[in-house]
């Protein structure tokens, strides 16, 4: 019988063979309480299915994407098929560019492949035309802010950059539980001229933010959005517009990776158990924008 296992954010369903489950954020190399090799981004639940993959039939492929998705197939005719199975079936459950880690519990996962993943990095020309919003490919809204420094600023004025834009308040409790691991990544790019770090407060105060921040010993440019309180639920943007803040962040925290045109390369809503594993990524991006 063929058995086809597909793991994807906030559902599981299962009937009939297909096994449908949630796959979101990472978990890192200490915490998979494992001395094998785990795929990167995946939480509790992506573990828990690679080591079903590891235990199962033959012909069976493991595909991964950036973010948390992941699937798996077996019992396929044959090594190849099991490879565009599992790209297929991982591919209807992100955006992101799937790929294959494992096939038949042999690891052929290609790191530098998976470094380029959010390429092919759009030039302006190609950018210009497209259109205003969030999901991949997309404009990113031209937010209006004001720089940790006290000038305004939007986030056009990034342009030429990779922006990591994170929106949060200190009133979330699973912002907090990710802070290290952003106060980490940040720390490790922060040198690199190509990477922007844009951390946004939502529904409070910046000064109460900063100030959770300071105390708690995090350093990282924290941008106000104009937010005053919990019944300021918009950002401003450059035209002097407002933009409801669901429609931005439906769920805290919220974070996305635009390129250096101000295009979605990536988006991610909730918290993620390591950021650092991102690095190359946004390494490989930083190298790889077009002037």
């Amino acid at each position: 019988m063929t058995f086809t296992r597909l793991m994807f954010r906030c559902l599981s369903v299962f009937a009939a063979g297909l096994a449908l489950a949630t796959a979101a954020g990472g978990i890192s190399y200490a915490q998979a309480g494992s001395s094998e090799i785990v795929p990167p981004h995946l939480d509790e639940a992506g573990l828990a299915g690679y080591r079903d993959f590891l235990a199962g039939g033959l012909n069976r492929a493991f595909a991964i994407a950036p973010g948390g998705a992941w699937s798996w197939v077996a019992d396929m005719p044959d090594p190849d098929v099991a490879e565009s199975e599992a790209i297929r079936a991982c591919s209807g459950f992100t955006d992101q560019r799937c790929v294959i880690y494992a096939i038949d519990g042999q690891v052929v996962f290609d790191r530098d492949a998976w470094a380029a993943s959010w390429g092919p990095y759009v030039g302006a020309g190609s950018a210009a035309d497209r259109p205003v919003g969030t999901a991949r490919g997309t404009r990113f809204p031209d937010l209006a802010l004001t720089s940790p420094d006290g000038q305004p600023v939007r986030l056009s004025d990034l342009r030429g950059k990779i922006v990591f834009l994170h929106f949060w308040g200190s009133w979330c409790a699973p912002c907090q539980v990710e802070f290290p691991e952003l106060q980490e990544l940040h720390d490790i790019l922060k040198e690199d001229e190509g990477v922007a770090f844009v951390f946004v407060q939502s529904r409070e105060d910046i000064a109460r933010s900063r100030r959770w921040a300071l105390q708690k010993g995090f350093a990282m440019p924290f941008y106000d959005s104009g937010a005053r309180g919990p019944a300021d639920s918009t950002f401003g943007t450059a035209g002097g517009g407002a933009i409801e803040g669901r429609n931005l962040a439906p769920r805290f925290p919220a974070t996305y990776v635009l390129d250096s045109q101000g295009l979605v390369m990536f988006s991610h809503f909730g918290p993620v158990v390591d950021w650092r594993e991102y690095k190359p990524l946004l390494r490989h991006a930083s190298e790889g924008r077009p002037d």
